[in-house]
């Protein structure tokens, strides 16, 4: 009955149009009052110890490192140097989209920021060349959650903190799924393009790719710093996300100097509205969490999927399956903040290994990111590509079809992530 309260009057007040931190508050609230237990001190206890955590740190240095990067010129850099490699090749912009994705995802770990950044340069371009809109704008969402399956990652930061599983490791083993995500765009842009007649750019020599790839070797240096550091012991990930934020500061202001002084009031304003959003849902969601345990929820998903616990595989298809259900209605970060504590024990129970089932669940909810209504993703891609959810649909099936492939893959073969994590720690 607990599970009935909790999951009806969070539907209800979603399905009313509440935003999703308000929400999860109410489903708390009804739940305490169903348990008996309403105390407004809870409730403040349980919102500030939410937020008051080390390690969700790197979620507003991750948001401003993406911001800084942006208004400093790294962005823009990166697509020319993707676009003196690919840009004479039939389809080229769509491969300077997917490499672009890749590259742009060891930056920020967002995949709206990325999205929307890619989107409102590669858009415009891509229609003016012949480009079907409806296609490119889906390729564009489509890549755009490689953001957080490539390290740095901000869901994996958050299921980290949730679950109590290594970020470090997280990070690691999202390195193979993601260049995974990015072969099969490729894959598939190049099936779908085949007959397509668009502009094809001329080729650039060797010197131009020279020049573009030593403008852009600063930020691509970023991802390299990021990864070595954590690897070898030199910060943890929280000071990763300071490490970045500072080395795009620098880069922007000292380096590229396209980001002035007068400039970083409003990138600082952008990054603060962001991260209030985030850190807000972390802290209604640890209300919910803790009623969770309280109500034993857990205890009833336990019996509910208990009988799949001697088959791993068959219970990793149940949570996906899910999860997948889940996505089409709610956003990755509340559903991370919900559902991971609910299905941890359940996890651990079956001896699955949590890394990898961190890596599948955080995918898995990236690609709830490009199904509608809810989809944050989607509808930011639509804004940029100036569509509608209908167009949107009709271009972007083919890539969300290759991404749930992977996702099937990591499932059948656990060892596509296990052994890579194994060499990178």
């Amino acid at each position: 009955m607990s599970l009935a309260v909790f999951a009806g009057s969070l539907l209800a007040v979603m399905a009313l149009g509440m935003p999703i931190a308000l929400a999860l508050l109410v489903s708390g609230v009804a739940l305490m009052i169903f348990l008996d237990l309403f105390d407004s001190q809870i409730i403040a206890q349980n919102l500030i110890n939410g937020a008051n955590s080390f390690p969700m740190m790197a979620v507003p240095f991750f948001i401003l490192a993406g911001e800084l990067m942006n208004a400093g010129g790294i962005s823009s850099r990166i697509i020319n140097f993707a676009m003196s490699i690919f840009g004479h090749i039939r389809g080229g912009l769509g491969y300077v989209a997917i490499l672009a994705s890749v590259l742009f995802a060891g930056l920020s770990g967002s995949a709206v920021a990325d999205t929307a950044a890619l989107g409102a340069i590669l858009i415009p371009m891509m229609i003016k060349a012949g480009y079907d809109r409806n296609r490119s704008t889906g390729l564009i969402a489509a890549g755009g959650i490689i953001a957080p399956i490539i390290p740095p990652s901000i869901p994996f930061i958050i299921f980290g903190v949730t679950s109590g599983v290594s970020i470090t490791k997280l990070f690691m083993a999202g390195i193979v799924p993601g260049l995974m995500i990015g072969l099969g765009l490729v894959i598939t842009w190049w099936l779908v393009m085949r007959k397509d007649d668009v502009k094809v750019f001329p080729r650039k020599s060797l010197k131009e790719i020279w020049v573009a790839g030593r403008q852009a070797v600063w930020a691509l240096m970023l991802p390299v710093i990021i990864i070595a550091g954590l690897r070898g012991g030199i910060f943890t990930p929280t000071e990763a996300a300071v490490v970045a934020a500072f080395y795009a500061l620098i880069v922007g202001l000292f380096i590229y100097r396209e980001l002035k002084i007068s400039e970083l009031y409003k990138v600082l304003v952008a990054s603060a509205k962001t991260t209030s959003t985030v850190m807000f849902l972390v802290a209604a969601a640890m209300v919910t969490a803790w009623l969770i345990t309280v109500a034993n929820i857990p205890d009833l998903m336990n019996d509910l999927l208990g009988p799949l616990i001697e088959s791993p595989l068959l219970l990793l298809l149940a949570i996906n399956a899910l999860v997948l259900l889940v996505g089409t209605a709610m956003d990755s970060t509340p559903t991370i903040l919900i559902l991971t504590p609910v299905l941890m024990p359940i996890v651990n129970a079956a001896g699955i290994n949590p890394v990898y089932f961190g890596v599948i669940f955080v995918l898995n909810n990236c690609i709830g990111l490009l199904t509608p209504p809810v989809g944050t993703v989607l509808n930011v891609a639509c804004g940029v590509g100036k569509i509608g959810i209908e167009d949107i649909m009709k271009g972007i099936w083919p890539f969300l079809l290759v991404e749930v492939i992977v996702l099937i893959l990591l499932i059948l073969f656990p060892s596509i992530v296990t052994v890579p994590l194994e060499w990178l720690t």
